[in-house]
């Protein structure tokens, strides 16, 4: 087994009891190109990350390769049809991110309205004045609408979240969902009517051919000049420059974001000369037990693969 970063020990444990295992052991550093070409050429299960390009040379470095396991819900950095023409198998690890990347697009949602980075660094650079009545003034949510695009798991969990802040809930799915009305009590809208009637956007939806790209300029006016746009999911469905001149122009009036078309961005990105943005550095799963459970769930699935056990994480 080739594993392209050091995980956490109960992860490493599971993975050494069942056969022999190469680490790139650079925790910070994602693995060169050439050193996973080098790692894979003989190995029956992959263990890789997001921030790894697993395509079709890669896939045909590894002639033994079996099983593919990433550390994430998303794939969208792996070729799947490259592996199911091999008949790889690729499993990924949902459900125990939901909640603490809920929790995460609730803190942007949240800081953002309320300007909350923007108050820190007014205090930081000593220029916290005298109180006025219109002073660091933002945009309430209780009470608000929510939008949610993309209502899978943690769609879904931004939405319940949304119940104790007593909003009234939207979101934008493929198609409808039933027992999302039914359970949350949010109503099913069209892209572009839930991005007019929504005080906040929350986006969970995943990336592919069809929401690469999905907000852009024209998607921005819809929205109203109170909102806030918050992305948790993955940066290229945003069309960053099209943000950009939108947060200037007043529309949406705020934003949070934990990710970006390309990653990792640097101090000159033109998102940091907006004081109306708050960013994160795609931290969405970052809590101790949630980072533990991932990497225990992805050692499993693909120790359960290759020894040919129940998977229940296999990607479609």
């Amino acid at each position: 087994m080739f594993i392209t970063r050091r995980l956490p020990d109960p992860a490493m444990a599971i993975l050494h009891e069942h056969g022999t295992v190469t680490v790139w052991d650079q925790i910070e550093t994602p693995i060169p190109r050439e050193a996973l070409l080098r790692g894979i050429a003989d190995v029956e299960g992959l263990l890789c990350l997001i921030t790894d390009r697993i395509d079709a040379e890669v896939i045909a470095a590894a002639p033994r390769l079996r099983a593919v396991s990433i550390m994430a819900v998303g794939y969208d950095n792996i070729d799947r049809a490259a592996l199911a023409a091999r008949g790889i198998t690729l499993t990924n690890t949902p459900d125990v991110l939901t909640e603490t990347t809920a929790d995460l697009a609730w803190a942007l949602l949240l800081a953002a309205a309320r300007r909350v980075v923007e108050g820190h660094t007014l205090i930081e650079r000593g220029a916290w004045g005298p109180w006025h009545p219109m002073q660091m003034v933002g945009q309430d949510i209780y009470g608000r609408v929510l939008g949610v695009v993309g209502a899978g798991r943690i769609g879904q969990a931004v939405l319940r979240r949304g119940r104790g802040f007593g909003m009234r809930l939207l979101y934008h799915n493929r198609r409808p969902n039933p027992a999302i009305a039914t359970e949350l009590g949010a109503e099913y809208r069209s892209l572009n009517d839930l991005l007019a009637e929504s005080d906040a956007v929350v986006v969970t939806a995943p990336l592919t051919a069809e929401t690469r790209g999905m907000f852009g300029a024209t998607q921005f006016a819809l929205m109203k000049p109170t909102s806030i746009f918050v992305n948790v999911a993955r940066g290229p469905l945003v069309r960053e420059a099209d943000l950009v001149a939108a947060l200037r122009a007043g529309r949406p009036w705020a934003a949070g974001l934990d990710v970006f078309e390309h990653e990792p961005i640097g101090p000159d990105h033109p998102l940091l000369t907006l004081p109306n943005v708050v960013l994160t550095p795609h931290i969405g799963s970052a809590s101790v037990a949630t980072r533990v459970r991932m990497a225990t769930l992805a050692a499993e699935n693909l120790v359960a693969v290759l020894y040919g056990r129940p998977t229940p994480n296999v990607v479609a």
